[in-house]
């Protein structure tokens, strides 16, 4: 990107990122617009289990692995919809990103008609127990845990700290 050498100058590329924008813009409505097929056939549990293993090698081949580790999950299916439990934002985005080439695939695999994706996210759970930072915490720890460490720790004197 060069430096504006004049008002005129600026404008121009201002006008020229706006343009590239709204093509950006324009491509993504095409790709999450989705054409409905006219078919009945309703997709069924036992069908996306037969397709999904074809879905997930079709994603590998293509490279995309953060796709391919979102649908390596169990997939559920409720009523016309196909029910994709997500971690976290991130994950979030990439389901959303992926739906229209993922909806059309398993479209052309089943033949069904009604169909659409669910995300459901569900965030990590912190765990219950504490954290174990320090070297008197993890102490404490493994001699909650076993009780012949703390006999050791009588016996031959051991601190955690120096």
């Amino acid at each position: 990107m060069s430096i504006p050498t004049s008002l005129y100058h600026t404008k121009k590329i201002l006008e020229e990122k706006a343009k590239d924008e709204e093509k950006r813009i324009e491509q993504r409505k095409a790709e999450a617009k989705v054409v409905e097929p006219v078919n009945t056939l309703q997709l069924t549990q036992t069908m996306l289990d037969e397709v999904m293993p074809k879905v997930l090698d079709h994603f590998r081949v293509e490279g995309k692995v953060l796709e391919h580790a979102i649908l390596n999950q169990p997939i559920k299916m409720e009523g016309h919809e196909i029910c994709l439990e997500v971690m976290g934002h991130v994950q979030e985005e990439i389901a959303q990103k992926m739906k229209p080439e993922l909806l059309t695939l398993i479209r052309d695999l089943t033949g069904a008609g009604k169909l659409a994706i669910k995300l459901v996210v569900k965030e990590e759970l912190e765990s219950a127990t504490n954290k174990l930072y320090t070297s008197s915490d993890k102490l404490r720890f493994l001699k909650e845990k076993h009780a012949a460490l703390a006999e050791f720790q009588k016996r031959f004197g051991l601190e955690t700290d120096y």
